[in-house]
C-alpha cells in the first residue's frame, strides 16, 4: 500500500496557474483614498530615503560604521516601497489586477528581501549602539567600515539565498482550484494557501522566516539594549547618562515604528477574528509605514545629518543670492 502511495504521489501533475488574481480590498467604498494614501505615503518615503542615501555617501563625516547601517536600512526601505507601491498602483488604477506567475514570484522575492533586510539592519544598529556604549574604548578596534559592510554584505547574500528559498518552494505547489490572492500584492502566506497539495513545506518556511527575521532580532535587539542600560548605570553623572543614551533614540524610534505594527497585527489576529480587508490594510500599513518614518526620524534627531542638511540649504541659498546680485 505505501508503495503505491509512493508511486501516486510521483504521478501526481503540478498545476501552476497563467497568472494570478490581486484582490485587494473588497466591498469598501474608500478603497480608492486608501491606495491614493498608500502613495503619498510612497513618495513621502522615497524622497526622504533618498536624501539619506545621497547625503551619506558624499559627506565623509558620515563615513562611519553606524551610517553604513544607516544607508543600508534606508536601501533596503527605498527597495520595499518600490517593490510594492508602483505595482499597487498598476493594479488598482489601471485596471491591472491579472499577474503573471513568474512576476508575482518575483515580486514576492523582493517584498521579502527587502523586509528582512530592515529587520536586520536594526540588529545591526543595536550591535554597534551597544559595543559603543558598552565598550567604548574596543569599538573601533572591533567596529570600523570595513567590517560593518562586510557584515552587511554576508547578511544581504544569506538573505537573499533564504528568502529565494521560501520563493522556490512555492513551484512545487499545485493550484487547481482558485488563482485570487487576498492581498495587495503576490503575499506568500495567501499565496500558498490557495494550493490543494501538501503545503507543509511552505508552512515550516514561514515560520522559519518569522522566527528569524521578527522574534530573534526583536529578543536581540532587546538584550542589547539591557546590556546598554546596564552599562548605562555604571556611568557616575546623569549627564554623561543621558549623552550615552541620546545616541540611541533614533534607533530606539526606529525599532519601535518597525516592531510595533508587527506586535500589533500578532495580537490582533491571536485574540480576534479579523476581516480578509482588516488585515491587508494593518498589512500594508506595516510594510509602507517604517521606510516613510525611518528618514524623518534620523534627520530630525541625528545631529550629524542636520548639520549637513543646514550647511547644504545653507550654501545653496548663498549661491542664489550671489547669482541674483550678479
Amino acid at each position: 500500500m505505501s508503495s503505491f502511495n509512493a508511486s501516486f504521489s510521483q504521478n501526481i501533475v503540478i498545476v501552476h496557474p497563467e497568472y494570478f488574481f490581486i484582490i485587494g480590498l473588497t466591498d469598501v467604498s474608500y478603497s480608492t483614498n486608501y491606495y491614493i494614501f498608500l502613495f503619498f505615503i510612497y513618495i513621502i518615503a522615497v524622497i526622504g530615503n533618498s536624501i539619506v542615501l545621497l547625503i551619506i555617501p558624499l559627506e565623509r563625516r558620515l563615513h562611519s560604521p553606524k551610517y553604513i547601517g544607516v544607508f543600508n536600512l534606508a536601501l533596503a526601505d527605498m527597495g520595499g516601497t518600490n517593490a510594492l507601491i508602483p505595482n499597487m498602483m498598476k493594479t488598482f488604477f489601471f485596471d491591472s489586477q491579472y499577474i503573471s506567475y513568474n512576476a508575482c514570484l518575483a515580486s514576492m522575492f523582493f517584498m521579502y528581501l527587502f523586509s528582512t533586510m530592515q529587520s536586520v539592519c536594526l540588529v545591526v544598529l543595536a550591535f554597534d549602539r551597544s559595543i559603543a556604549i558598552c565598550l567604548p574604548l574596543r569599538y573601533h578596534g572591533l567596529m570600523n567600515n570595513t567590517v560593518m559592510s562586510v557584515v552587511l554584505l554576508v547578511l544581504w547574500v544569506f538573505n537573499s539565498c533564504l528568502i529565494a528559498l521560501m520563493v522556490s518552494s512555492i513551484t512545487r505547489l499545485s493550484f487547481c482550484e482558485s488563482n485570487k490572492i487576498s492581498s495587495l500584492f503576490c503575499d506568500h502566506g495567501p499565496v500558498f494557501r490557495l494550493a490543494c497539495n501538501d503545503n507543509s513545506m511552505n508552512k515550516f518556511i514561514t515560520n522559519l522566516i518569522a522566527n528569524l527575521f521578527i522574534i530573534a532580532p526583536l529578543l536581540i535587539i532587546i538584550v542589547s539594549y539591557l546590556g546598554i542600560f546596564l552599562a548605562l548605570v555604571k556611568i557616575t553623572t546623569w549627564e554623561a547618562r543621558l549623552k550615552a543614551l541620546k545616541t540611541c533614540i533614533s534607533h530606539l524610534l526606529l525599532v519601535g515604528s518597525f516592531f510595533l505594527p508587527i506586535i500589533c497585527i500578532y495580537i490582533t489576529t491571536s485574540t480576534t477574528s479579523l476581516s480578509s480587508n482588516a488585515r491587508i490594510i494593518m498589512t500594508s500599513l506595516a510594510y509602507v509605514a517604517p521606510p516613510m518614518l525611518n528618514p524623518i526620524i534620523y534627520v530630525l534627531n541625528t545631529a550629524e545629518i542636520k548639520y549637513v542638511i543646514q550647511n547644504v540649504c545653507k550654501n545653496r541659498h548663498l549661491l542664489i543670492r550671489k547669482k541674483i546680485n550678479q
